[in-house]
């Protein structure tokens, strides 16, 4: 990344700031060269540059000399300064998609790309946290908040809600009238605060990392860890323990998801995975498995432990929640029947 501070000299007129000399530079160089140049700026330091150009002064080939200095094999001779914003718009769709360009420039005023994106932006985010913002606001409100969504995505939202508040609701939106623009602007005005508690959420990644850790241990030291951080601060414990899946979690796994996870997992993985389990987790996997294969794991764990690395027994468990989580991730499992959520329990 270049910075901008680099740039020094004496200069004759109004002292040029460090953006404005920045945009000179780049005004001064071949858009080829400019081009290039653009990745090295991230986008908060292009829309300076941006800004700077529009209203930079008249810069005397002295000043500019001085500007240049140490960029004498990249000065493109003859290179004008009077169309500033014109030329950096050239060197700007010379390094960058067109998509980018409008962006930076502003092409799009901000209630245009919100009105075009707002819905599918939305139809990323997790149902179950879109569900229980629903459940904060008005019943008329949430029938029309569905009747903008994808309908796979509303869909989701809607079996995440109360069961006995969904035939209201879906009746509302059924006979869904126009909704004034005032009233309109109202709710999207909400969504878009919405969206910002998504983003603060998915920016929030301190939680993600400790459940990570805590994926990779034994489910002994993950519950000595959480009791320990609970005594410190249960609110933490709160971020991170919904994002904890281990190996004995699988009682709690929805039994379709349960058989498309395990059915996938190879027998000798499962075995390993089974030894000096409880007498629930094991009937929980094998009932989730194929008969034939259930009778070789059952054959193999009659002969026993002997000769067991009990880290062996651990690596197996752990390869299962991890593959669990990847499959979730993809939105292939359910890692909680959906009478564990968050949602279902404040019902």
């Amino acid at each position: 990344m270049m910075d901008f501070d680099d740039f020094s000299g004496a200069l004759a007129e109004k002292p040029l700031s460090q953006t404005e000399k920045a945009a000179a530079v780049l005004l001064a160089m071949g858009k080829q060269v400019a081009g290039r140049l653009l990745k090295y700026f991230t986008q908060n330091e292009l829309q300076l540059i941006i800004a700077s150009a529009q209203s930079l002064r008249l810069i005397p080939p002295d000043e500019l000399a001085l500007l240049v200095a140490e960029f004498e094999d990249l000065f493109t001779e003859g290179a004008g300064l009077m169309d500033n914003a014109k030329a950096i718009e050239s060197i700007l769709e010379e390094g960058l998609t067109p998509d980018e360009v409008d962006s930076l420039l502003g092409r799009r005023t901000a209630f245009q790309a919100y009105e075009t994106s707002i819905w599918d932006r939305l139809g990323e985010a997790d149902p179950v946290f879109v569900a229980k913002f629903l459940l904060r606001e008005h019943p008329q409100t949430v029938a029309y908040v569905l009747s903008m969504m994808p309908s796979a995505f509303g869909a989701k939202v809607l079996l995440q809600l109360p069961e006995a508040q969904r035939p209201d609701i879906m009746n509302r939106t059924v006979n869904l009238k126009e909704v004034s623009p005032k009233a309109a602007q109202i709710i999207e005005n909400r969504v878009l605060g919405l969206m910002a508690e998504i983003d603060a959420e998915r920016n929030a990644s301190g939680s993600t990392k400790v459940a990570d850790l805590m994926n990779e241990l034994d489910k002994p030291v993950v519950d000595t860890l959480l009791n320990s951080l609970e005594s410190i601060n249960k609110e933490s414990v709160e971020k991170v323990r919904p994002k904890i899946f281990l190996f004995d979690d699988l009682i709690r796994m929805p039994q379709p998801s349960r058989v498309l996870l395990l059915n996938d997992i190879a027998a000798d993985i499962l075995t390993m995975a089974l030894r000096g389990s409880n007498n629930e987790i094991r009937e929980i996997v094998l009932s989730s498995i194929s008969p034939r294969q259930r009778r070789m794991i059952e054959s193999d764990l009659q002969m026993g432990n002997t000769g067991i690395n009990p880290r062996e027994i651990a690596i197996a468990r752990r390869a299962i929640a991890q593959e669990a989580i990847r499959l979730a991730n993809s939105g292939q499992i359910e890692l909680k029947s959906k009478e564990n959520t968050p949602v279902e329990e404040a019902a």
